[in-house]
């Protein structure tokens, strides 16, 4: 059987699929080529903080409720899709890619962190093993995220009753 959180056995590269309701594809051969570029290294910048945010957000006191939003939003993502793009599909590297193929570059990895890994470390890596790097790195970031936003809320809701008694 099929182990859980394995990569589907049949993937269907994204720019393969015949239904694309996420498509930026439209008009996006007519930009400029300065604009393909700033498109470029803003999804690298803001995808990439998006993923050091869903990882290490819960650190932070101020942004707790946003790291359980965020990490809700990206697993939601992952599985909502699945039916279509397969499991742990994200819009995010799909626009990316949109943008890359655009400026010429083919040949894309079907993972963002396989794409990470190889161009920032040398590091390369499968798919698959991305695949299960990603779930293994968001899993433990969401229980944390959970830990202490319940753990905070449970220490607000009693300083108000010291509050109120005292």
């Amino acid at each position: 059987g099929q182990k859980l959180f394995a990569p589907p056995t049949k993937t269907v590269p994204v720019s393969e699929t015949p239904y694309r309701p996420l498509d930026l594809a439209n008009g996006i051969d007519e930009m400029p080529s300065e604009a393909l570029v700033f498109l470029d290294s803003a999804f690298l910048a803001g995808h990439t903080a998006l993923i050091l945010f869903n990882l290490f957000g819960w650190t932070w006191r101020r942004t707790l409720r946003l790291n359980l939003l965020s990490i809700f939003l990206t697993t939601g993502s992952w599985v909502a899709f699945a039916p279509w793009y397969g499991l742990g599909y994200c819009p995010c590297t799909d626009w990316h890619w949109q943008v890359k193929k655009a400026l010429g570059q083919t040949d894309l990895p079907n993972n963002y962190l396989t794409y990470l890994l190889e161009a920032w470390m040398g590091v390369v890596v499968s798919d698959e093993f991305a695949f299960r790097l990603a779930w293994g790195a968001l899993l433990p970031a969401l229980a944390l995220s959970l830990y202490f936003n319940l753990k905070g809320n449970g220490k607000r809701k009693n300083k108000k009753k010291k509050d109120r008694k005292g």
